[in-house]
């Protein structure tokens, strides 16, 4: 699980995180989906409705820690 959530977390620095993407709708939904996708790639101990349920757990993670400047994006 830990694999997955470090792949994540660096896919979304590298490719999804861009500058304001918290105030555009879009961009929020492209976040959602890559957490959506990653979240399939969890080992089988992990349902598909475990992993419906926690969804917005790690949206709002990144929400919350992670703006879009590299100076946030740095920080955890």
């Amino acid at each position: 699980m830990k694999k997955v959530c470090r792949e994540l977390l660096a896919t979304l620095k590298r490719e999804k995180l861009v500058l304001d993407w918290r105030e555009k709708q879009q961009a929020q939904a492209v976040v959602m989906q890559s957490i959506k996708l990653e979240m399939r790639r969890l080992p089988s101990p992990y349902s598909r409705g475990c992993v419906t349920k926690s969804l917005p757990v790690p949206m709002c993670m990144v929400f919350d820690h992670y703006s879009g400047d590299s100076a946030g994006a740095a920080a955890i």
